[in-house]
């Protein structure tokens, strides 16, 4: 997922499957099932808590550690943002540029390799993914991406490696096991017109990954993109994933996708959001994820509207169901009127559940957090 600064830069062992090995229990949450075109997906018995890159305010995001802390809080899914590496290796990342999110800018071996590129659209500096191989992306370590702002993930800075897609199919798995409840994975795939262009197309090697993991074939997976045509590959290459559903992100605006932009013509964002849009969505989509704002405005002086956009009623008109994101517990990200006396950059756990269940009341389906802990006790502390 993109920040909330609204800008594009910002497993199993024999017999697991989906808790069918013998003493596995599984939970409340069922594999969701990719309806036919035509037909409604069904609406989960309560609204599913999504860790943003895992759990991204107190681990660096998208490590093993972030996602057990995630799965640890009460996560129903976890999110991996998938790029690749030089070698076609899916790896989680939020960007292809790992400057801000790995130790790489002090590796004088890989000093050389700082350069600048476009990327959907925009110049960017930094270290690429499709500039190393697997191998040489291992010798990296994860850090904190907004470092101050969130001490304790801080404090975790070098103590994990960069992970594929495949060791985290395996590491869920390995979880869900070991806890007795299905945890679903929701990863986004980054930047794929890119990707594509440089010889290094995603789908067919995210395909790849799910028909080689035994849990992914069985447990609840969301494809989600701010892209259209890659969910619409998707969706005609499903057939046997009934478990496997596709989800539409969404900006505020007059932006259109990457690939909209690519071939020169195409719907922009708000026009995505249109009745018709939302129709035409619902021809290759399960859910749809817009920006909070989107669907519950703020005002002038930074505090949330009375009144929503009417946005998510009329998704789950069209037959869509409702994601959003992000919600992060710190002052500096809360609406003005959540916020507490503890700072810009405090932890204010109570100002996040109650902005949650603002949204929560809007009738949405999932939501991204970067804190499930409080994700969950927004939804289950609800009268």
């Amino acid at each position: 997922m993109i920040d909330s600064r609204l800008s594009r830069r910002s497993l199993v062992g024999a017999g697991l499957g989906l808790g069918l090995a013998a003493g596995f229990t599984p939970g409340v949450l069922a594999a969701p099932v990719s309806a036919p075109r035509g037909t409604r997906p069904t609406r989960p018995a309560k609204p599913l808590v999504i860790g943003h890159r895992g759990c991204s305010a107190l681990r660096p995001e998208h490590t093993l550690g972030s996602y057990a802390k995630a799965i640890a809080d009460g996560a129903d899914f976890i999110e991996p943002d998938l790029v690749s590496t030089k070698d076609g290796v899916l790896i989680a990342r939020h960007e292809n540029n790992i400057a801000e999110t790995t130790d790489v800018s002090a590796r004088p071996e890989f000093a050389a390799r700082k350069t600048t590129k476009t990327v959907d659209g925009e110049q960017v500096t930094g270290w690429f993914t499709e500039d190393f191989t697997l191998a040489e992306i291992k010798t990296l370590r994860a850090k904190e991406r907004l470092g101050a702002l969130r001490p304790e993930s801080h404090g975790y800075d070098g103590k994990f490696q960069v992970v594929t897609f495949e060791e985290i199919a395996d590491f869920v798995a390995a979880e869900s096991a070991a806890r007795g409840r299905v945890v679903g994975v929701i990863p986004e795939l980054k930047h794929s017109t890119y990707f594509a262009s440089i010889g290094l197309p995603l789908e067919q090697r995210f395909l790849d990954r799910l028909h080689a993991s035994a849990y992914l074939q069985a447990a609840p997976v969301i494809v989600q993109s701010f892209e259209i045509a890659n969910l619409k590959w998707l969706r005609q290459r499903l057939d046997g994933l009934g478990n496997v559903q596709l989800l539409q992100l969404t900006m505020p605006g007059s932006m259109r996708p990457a690939d909209v932009v690519a071939v020169g013509s195409g719907p922009t964002f708000d026009q995505m959001h249109s009745d018709a849009g939302l129709a035409e969505m619902a021809t290759y989509a399960d859910w749809i994820s817009p920006y909070n704002m989107a669907l519950l405005g703020r005002d002038k002086d930074g505090k949330l509207l009375a009144q929503g956009t009417g946005l998510v009623d009329r998704a789950h008109a069209a037959g869509l169901l409702v994601s959003t994101w992000t919600f992060r517990p710190e002052n500096y990200f809360l609406p003005t009127d959540l916020r507490d006396g503890g700072g810009q950059g405090a932890r204010n756990p109570a100002g996040s559940i109650a902005e949650i269940r603002r949204y929560l009341a809007l009738g949405i389906d999932s939501f991204f957090t970067d804190d499930p802990a409080i994700g969950r006790q927004a939804v289950d502390g609800r009268a």
